[in-house]
């Protein structure tokens, strides 16, 4: 096996790894449509929002920028495919839950005010280290499964040469006892 083959397998390896990014890219055009129909639901939810009062209404609005927040996060990634795709998307849905969870707080007063606003920090916090240790387990697992094609050509390439290293030897004892 020569040096071609060798890096073949390696780009074959790794190109593995960013298949399912891919499949997803877009173009610009539904890029842009898809940018624009976010919009509109932001509105049309935003709209639907103008019938609550209070901190109902708030709570509503954060729920809104929220669920627009993710869609461009998604879409965004969808557009430009990264390693840390999925961290992005679970930082950005941690922190609309956290806005959204804050507005309740809003309902009460005092110590359970207080204790609310915790809590949605702390979930907050949890999310975003869940999140980074999936994304620290995704990378771990890409290099492993590198190493492990590396590991596969090199095995390949001692035994090709291995191949041709025992025609090339002088001709077997079967041979010349054949003459």
């Amino acid at each position: 096996m020569n040096k071609t083959c060798i890096t073949a397998i390696l780009a074959a390896a790794s190109l593995s790894f960013s298949a399912g990014a891919m499949a997803q890219n877009m173009s610009k055009s539904e890029y842009k449509a898809a940018e624009k129909n976010i919009a509109a639901e932001y509105k049309s939810a935003k709209a639907n929002c103008a019938s609550f009062a209070g901190n109902a209404k708030d709570i509503c609005i954060a729920e809104a920028k929220g669920k627009e927040k993710v869609a461009k996060t998604e879409l965004k990634t969808r557009y430009k495919p990264s390693r840390d795709a999925d961290y992005k998307i679970s930082v950005a849905k941690a922190e609309a839950d956290y806005a959204v969870s804050k507005a309740k707080c809003d309902d009460r007063a005092g110590k359970a005010k207080s204790a609310c606003v915790k809590e949605a920090k702390a979930d907050l916090a949890q999310a975003k280290a869940d999140a980074r240790a999936q994304l620290s387990i995704s990378l771990r697992s890409g290099i492993k499964a590198l190493e492990g094609a590396k590991f596969v050509a090199k095995e390949q390439l001692k035994t090709s040469e291995a191949k041709t290293t025992t025609t090339k030897e002088e001709p077997s004892a079967e041979r010349v006892n054949a003459k």
